[in-house]
């Protein structure tokens, strides 16, 4: 049936309507991960755990376009305004009221939260990308409209971008949420108006298998299982790559936006009119994804801004590669909304590997190498070096000079293996080189490359990282992956949270209690719970909020009442484990540990409970914004007594945490005070490490009691003296309706290399 044309395609309607409804769907993405972040704190898995449900609902959305592809389009407008009518009833936007998550159980309550709390609202905006494109294919003259998804992606990228850069610098919750909602509306208005510009048109009452002029062969049981699997391996490398990154090579803040704006940018290339670009892409991806991807098992973390800033520009290249594949392979527009579907699944698909089964499976973040020799497995590969047409090569010829190239392979990564020491020089250099050359000759023969590629990732500390887990050194739960090792040389055991140091313990007879790290006696806790007795007599009651390897515990003297507060079931098991670390069992094998959020805890605890407060709960270099605001330091308030002290660690290499809590200490007319201990006590730095602390008390005198006469404002750079918090002209207070960290990030350190 061939239609009559309507008077214009009005392209720049369908655009629009796309761009706004992407806009909004990744704008809401962050902007509800900041609303639950007071009852779900700042861990990684918890933004994978949201990106699980996003793509859930956007794979429902994508199911309800297609399944709404059944009818005329006259009536899909109907059924999907009205639907955008009773999805209005969730608005504006809010988190659902729900009891708080028994231990062990956040990965399944995180996404029922969420579920709960936007389903409906983001269920029917995600349709809208393809029941859109849909419409404006039923004019003939629109031409294709797989480009509009190029539109939609950027529409999703610029939302998600402006969000930390734009809305939440600018806006309080409540505001957001209401901007949103005005948004929401006109999205309303311009899906309504999209609809009316395809009424009149001679199809849009027609049955929707009449509805094109082209229809096409339907795609294969094949074809669809290929579109599947090319769809889940970005998502799925999009999520393990911002996993691999903040957890074993640079927990930079805001990085996790990086992944998802590049995936997001991938489909924009990879689906607009610049298919040059795409086709240079394709060709640079393998190379990338050989030179970089061989770092995929490496776990000696280090800091590196390169590996991190590498590690992108792969996900970038290869997810570009791949979408432009699955362009390639894209059917004729009849069959469009069962194409984003099964793409829409590919990246369930991808995020569920990522985010769930992952979590459950490994100790540690293999999923990242697995989806990387799956991407080396589905990438197009063009032959950079023909070396059998230059050697005029029979087929079995070629095979035994793969086989040869492999062995050569083998030999190299087993001298690295036993060459490797943690970096990268000497020998190790020169086998990498070879493992590296052969690679790039067997870039278009598939099994061969994803074999090499496996192989480098082996000498490139990835059999070490493979012996840690066999050693059973190291565990994983939701909240991060932790990892126990042994220093004999310098007579240590340590603990890192991701990249982070969370603790040691010295071995060496006789010293097991001596308090380390961040805790020394000369830290700003070590002087507040060295004193303890003096401040609030023999039995002073004190909490700790942050367990780690348990080293304050042996700050705890007779008759004090002590009392620990720990999320993550796991650390207890760690600092339990006399096999692990003693601190507690030698000190304080009675102290009550308290296993939940330490916020709500505390809230739901008595009032005037203890003297003295210790907040030591940042995770890896994140920080925990539901903390740190005016409505959190006052449920600790609550939980002091008239005369007790509060004292928190705001160490970190990438945030300025002073002007926050001067902020509040002004505001609530606290005296307060900063301590930089360098961790140098006794020329011990092996095992003790600088660290900042602030104490907070109801007047300057009780204040004084801890921390002597301040120094002067000029003497504030000089390690070892409690000084005076330094404000900031202006700096807005945070609460849990607004909190921004892009005023306090330290930029030098984040640009710079992180040592």
């Amino acid at each position: 049936m061939t239609l009559s044309t309507s008077p214009s395609p009005r392209r720049w309607l369908f655009v629009l309507t796309i761009l706004v409804g992407s806009f909004l769907l990744f704008l809401v993405q962050p902007m509800v991960a900041r609303m639950v972040l007071p009852k779900l704190g700042g861990a990684p898995a918890v933004w994978n755990s949201a990106m699980l449900v996003y793509q859930a609902l956007l794979l429902g959305g994508y199911a309800y376009a297609h399944w709404l592809g059944r009818f005329a389009l006259r009536r899909q407008a109907l059924i999907h305004i009205g639907l955008l009518l009773v999805a209005a009833l969730w608005l504006p936007i809010g988190i659902a009221q729900m009891a708080p998550p028994t231990p062990g159980q956040e990965a399944l309550w995180v996404p029922l939260l969420l579920v709960a709390s936007i389903g409906p609202v983001f269920l029917a905006v995600s349709a809208q990308a393809p029941l859109i494109q849909r419409w404006f294919a039923a004019d003939r003259d629109a031409g294709d409209p797989y480009y509009l998804y190029a539109a939609s992606n950027l529409g999703s990228f610029a939302g998600l971008i402006s969000y930390p850069a734009l809305v939440e610098p600018a806006m309080p919750l409540a505001a957001q949420s209401w901007g949103w909602t005005a948004g929401y509306a006109a999205l309303l208005l311009l899906v309504a108006a999209s609809a009316a510009a395809r009424w009149q048109s001679a199809g849009a009452a027609a049955p929707a298998a009449q509805a094109f002029d082209e229809a096409g062969p339907p795609p294969t049981w094949r074809r669809m299982v290929h579109w599947l699997l090319i769809a889940a391996v970005p998502s799925g490398l999009m999520l393990s790559t911002t996993t691999h990154l903040t957890t074993d090579i640079v927990a930079m803040p805001l990085l996790w936006v990086l992944p998802l704006g590049l995936y997001l940018l991938s489909f924009s290339i990879a689906f607009s009119t610049f298919t040059r670009v795409t086709e240079v892409i394709t060709f640079i991806a393998p190379t990338m994804l050989l030179m970089v991807g061989g770092l995929a098992l490496l776990s000696s973390g280090g800091g590196s801004m390169l590996i991190a800033m590498t590690s992108l520009v792969m996900l970038f290249l290869v997810a570009t590669s791949l979408h432009g594949y699955l362009h390639h392979l894209r059917p004729s527009p009849r069959y469009l909304t069962l194409f984003y579907l099964i793409m829409s699944a590919g990246g369930v698909l991808g995020g569920l590997f990522a985010a769930l089964v992952a979590p459950l499976v490994f100790d540690w973040v293999y999923e990242h190498p697995l989806l990387v020799l799956g991407a080396a497995a589905l990438l197009p590969l063009p032959v950079l070096f023909p070396w059998d047409k230059w050697l005029a090569l029979s087929p079995a010829g070629v095979r035994g000079t793969l086989a040869a190239l492999l062995a050569i392979a083998a030999f190299a990564c087993w001298h690295m293996v036993t060459d490797w020491t943690g970096g990268f020089a000497g020998s190790f250099l020169i086998w990498a080189a070879v493992l590296a050359g052969v690679g790039l000759l067997v870039i278009g023969w598939r099994w061969a490359y994803v074999a090499v590629l496996g192989l480098l990732m082996l000498g490139m500390g990835g059999w070490d990282t493979m012996a840690e887990s066999v050693e059973g050194s190291r565990v994983r739960s939701y909240f991060g992956i932790y990892t126990v090792t042994d220093d004999p040389y310098r007579g240590q055991r340590r603990l890192a949270h991701g990249t982070t140091l969370h603790g040691l313990q010295r071995t060496e007879a006789g010293r097991e209690r001596e308090p380390t790290t961040y805790y020394g006696h000369q830290s700003g806790v070590g002087l507040a719970l060295g004193k303890a007795e003096a401040l609030a007599g023999p039995n002073a009651a004190i909490g700790v909020v942050g367990l780690g390897t348990g080293t304050l515990a042996c700050y705890r003297k007779p008759g004090q009442q002590w009392t620990i507060f720990e999320i993550d079931p796991v650390m207890v098991d760690i600092a339990r484990d006399p096999s692990k670390f003693t601190f507690l069992s030698r000190c304080a094998g009675t102290t009550p540990i308290v296993i939940g959020d330490a916020r709500l805890q505390i809230e739901n605890g008595p009032p005037a409970r203890f003297d003295i407060l210790v907040i030591d709960a940042f995770s890896s270099d994140a920080i925990p914004l539901h903390l740190l605001t005016r409505e959190a330091i006052g449920i600790y308030t609550r939980a002091l007594k008239p005369d007790g002290l509060l004292l928190i660690h705001i160490s970190n290499r990438f945030f300025g945490l002073e002007p926050v809590l001067d902020a509040e200490a002004k505001a609530r007319g606290f005296a307060a005070a900063i301590r930089h201990d360098p961790g140098s006590e006794g020329g011990d730095r092996a095992n003790l490490t600088a660290s900042s602390w602030v104490a907070f008390a109801p007047t300057p005198q009780r204040l004084a009691q801890l921390t002597g006469p301040l120094v002067s404002s000029e003497d504030r750079q000089k390690d070892g003296n409690w000084v005076a918090l330094a404000g900031r002209k202006g700096f807005e207070r945070w609460t849990d309706d607004y909190a921004s960290t892009l005023p306090i990030l330290l930029w030098d350190n984040i640009i710079g290399k992180n040592e």
